[in-house]
Parts: C-alpha cells; sequence; structure tokens
C-alpha cells in the first residue's frame, strides 16, 4: 500500500493479506496517526497472523525490491486488463493512496500497470476490493 489514506482500508489489507498468505508492504507517511491498538482493531484478529513490512519512504521500499521482483502498479490509468496479464508468483502489487493513487513518477519506475475494466463513466472501486480481484488471479495463475 503507497502512503494509505484510510486506517480502516489499512486493516482490511491486512485481513486479506492475512487469509491469503500474502505479506503486505505499507509505504508511508500513512494519511493518517498510525495508532497500533487502533490498527489492531481495524484489522481485527488478524493483525498478528498478517506478515507486515512498513517502509518510510517509497524510496526504501524501491531499494529493497527493486530487481528481486516486479512491482506490478494497480491503476485506473493503465492500459492493460488484469484478467489478460501474466502473473509471476514473486511480483508484489502496489496499491495507489485512496485520494490520489501514485505520483508520475511512480507510474514511470514501476515494472507493469494493471487496471480492472468497469463500467464506463464509473471512476473506481474500493481498494480493499480491487486489490482482492487482482490478488485472486495473480494466485489462480501461479498456484494451480
Amino acid at each position: 500500500m503507497y502512503q494509505p489514506d484510510i486506517p480502516q482500508n489499512c486493516g482490511a489489507m491486512m485481513r486479506l493479506c492475512a487469509c491469503m498468505g500474502a505479506s503486505l508492504d505499507i509505504i508511508e507517511p500513512c494519511g493518517f496517526l498510525w495508532d497500533e491498538r487502533k490498527i489492531r482493531q481495524a484489522a481485527m484478529d488478524y493483525y498478528d497472523k498478517a506478515d507486515i513490512t512498513r517502509h518510510s519512504s517509497w524510496e526504501k521500499f524501491h531499494k529493497t525490491y527493486h530487481g528481486k521482483a516486479r512491482i506490478i502498479l494497480m491503476s485506473t490509468k493503465a492500459s492493460q486488463p488484469y484478467h489478460a496479464f501474466s502473473f509471476y508468483a514473486d511480483d508484489i502489487l502496489l496499491a495507489g493512496r485512496e485520494s490520489a493513487g501514485v505520483p508520475d513518477h511512480i507510474h514511470e519506475s514501476v515494472d507493469e500497470r494493471v487496471f480492472i475494466p468497469m463500467k464506463q463513466g464509473l471512476r473506481s472501486l474500493n481498494i480493499v476490493n480491487a486489490t482482492s480481484m487482482i490478488l485472486g488471479e495473480a494466485l489462480r495463475q501461479t498456484e494451480l
């Protein structure tokens, strides 16, 4: 998650990742005060079951993973639909900020970009719903 704005979405993402066996990287700064008690509350009893890594900046996150795995940005600005994309088991799915996505320099530095086709005139899905769809497809392709 790139600079998440909403702690409840962060908690729901922790739950999704714990249930699906995916690790969760949170790229700070967050748009909310990181209060572990409130984050645990949002994640319910899944906080301790999730593999969570916090990065203090995009640069530190990118330095950690660049060249080791593909970073796949999930974006309404992408041109490739997620269901037509070939995922690898070590791909990293990057969700942008709920309020603003990611800046142009991040769009330019990721390896690939995918989007979810939607009914014309509608803008976007909740970040956790969108991630669950794309993560489900990635797991379907790589774990069968």
